[in-house]
């Protein structure tokens, strides 16, 4: 552990990682944002915290503190874009998802450069290495990107997004058998719960098909088998409806977060149980 960086070792084979958790910022980033909450908006809010139970069941958990509007560790290093023809935002944003300006000044390349080299690096270095570790345990095991985003976001998507939006780089990153564990223990199959309705829904490789943690590490050939899972907010926080410094970020509350702790539990089950199976 260091004063960003978090890793919290278990034996199962399954790595959580959660890599948007964070609101950290240093000082002189901080100041040259157009505001301090604009800076923020954008996190993952409270998936530290949802995921928290993972270590329970034998998960190495990699998160970092850092806000991903300093630089964000699940874009590709080299910039270029995931989602061509889309909109997104980059390795260092400039933008809201919103599309509202984030800085004063857009950082330089050579402060884009020193952001990779002090944030990015290190938590790629500990997923390398904490992949090496289990895999010397393990025949297979499981990389699960962690993610939430607001539920309405009309410059990323139309509409509402689905409750759960499952991504597999196109079916590149993981077996078809774990995207299918993952997609029945989101939809409460085989348990005595109702189903999500149509409007929460499951999705496969819709809007969210991974980011570049998944794209990069998904190598189901050679026993690693990485999937992103992104929760749209409402399952587990009551968004408002209009976004202010007053309305948002919505405090985590316990008790409105369990039904979906007790789904995600699910899930990381499932994605053990497969890993397992690969023996």
């Amino acid at each position: 552990m260091t004063d960003w960086l978090t890793i919290r070792r278990g034996d199962a084979p399954l790595i959580v990682s959660i890599p948007h958790a964070g609101t950290d910022m240093p000082a002189d980033v901080e100041t040259a944002l157009v505001s301090p909450w604009i800076g923020r908006q954008d996190a993952d809010w409270h998936v530290d915290r949802l995921y928290d139970f993972a270590r329970e069941l034998g998960a190495t958990i990699v998160a970092t503190s850092i806000s991903r509007t300093v630089v964000d560790v699940n874009r590709d290093p080299s910039g270029a874009s995931l989602y061509p023809g889309q909109a997104t935002t980059e390795l260092c944003p400039t933008t809201t998802f919103d599309g509202e300006p984030l800085w004063r000044e857009a950082p330089v390349e050579v402060e884009i450069a020193r952001r990779v080299d002090a944030y990015f690096r290190p938590y790629h270095a500990a997923l390398d290495s904490e992949i090496a570790r289990l895999r010397a345990l393990h025949p297979a095991i499981v990389l699960y990107e962690a993610h939430s985003i607001r539920s309405v976001v009309p410059r990323l998507f139309d509409g509402e997004l689905p409750q759960f939006n499952i991504g597999t780089n196109s079916g590149k990153s993981c077996a078809p058998e774990l995207a299918e564990a993952v997609r029945s223990a989101c939809s409460g199959e085989g348990r005595s719960v109702a189903r999500p309705s149509p409007e929460h829904g499951v999705v496969i490789d819709g809007r969210f098909k991974g980011g570049w943690t998944t794209r990069h590490y998904g190598r189901p050939e050679d026993g690693v088998h990485a999937i992103q899972m992104e929760l749209a907010m409402r399952g587990y926080l009551d968004e408002p409806t209009a976004f202010t410094p007053e309305t948002w970020p919505v405090r985590y509350d316990d008790a409105r977060a369990a039904p979906m702790r007790d789904t995600l539990a699910q899930v990381l089950r499932a994605c053990i149980a497969f890993a397992k199976e690969q023996a």
